[in-house]
């Protein structure tokens, strides 16, 4: 039987981020684990636009490649890690973008926050991202990865964390095997059903 796959999306695109040294070291972390199949989906990268599609996501009417690419990754995934940064006390409009382009994907998918920031980590922006992540009927993981102060950790473009955060990851990735286990009923369930 294979390994689950997650996801690890990169949730910032501005040029010189710190999320793009964070999502490797976390996919990396997650990668040595060894339960996973990893994807990391750099947002920067995937460059979907501001959202186009002319019928709601709950239809899957997508009219445009984008979209479907977009949609058979997500699908494809069993678990998710948001690597987030937080602008204004919030999550960033590249990540909420992503989100709304689909619907029925995200489904039955655990999800672990990986926060970065000043001297809160991030951790506003997690807790205004659960809203969201719940009424997609994801399942937001209680353990995350809280990085304040990011700039202190990145050394030539590579993110070293201290113990605490290799600590937080490890348990956020626990979780995040327990509930895709939990939940893979609920997601075949709805898979059968169409």
């Amino acid at each position: 039987m294979s390994a689950p796959r997650l996801m690890v999306m990169i949730a910032s695109t501005r040029p010189g981020r710190a999320g793009l040294p964070v999502g490797r070291w976390f996919a990396e972390r997650a990668r040595a684990d060894g339960r996973f199949e990893i994807d990391l989906a750099d947002l920067a990268e995937i460059a979907l636009p501001f959202f186009d599609e002319p019928h709601h996501p709950r239809l899957r009417q997508y009219a445009h490649d984008h979209t479907r690419a977009w949609s058979a990754r997500v699908q494809a995934a069993e678990a998710v890690a948001l690597v987030m940064p937080e602008y204004n006390f919030g999550y960033t409009a590249p990540l909420k973008n992503a989100l709304d382009f689909l619907y029925w994907e995200w489904h039955y998918k655990p999800a672990g926050l990986v926060s970065y920031g000043g001297i809160a980590g991030g951790t506003r922006a997690q807790q205004l991202i659960k809203p969201v992540l719940t009424q997609l009927r994801m399942v937001p993981a209680a353990e995350s990865v809280v990085i304040p102060f990011v700039a202190r950790y990145i050394v030539d473009g590579t993110f070293r964390p201290d113990d605490t955060m290799v600590q937080s990851a490890t348990a956020t990735l626990n979780e995040l095997h327990r509930l895709q286990r939990a939940l893979a009923p609920l997601r075949a369930g709805e898979a059968a059903a169409g």
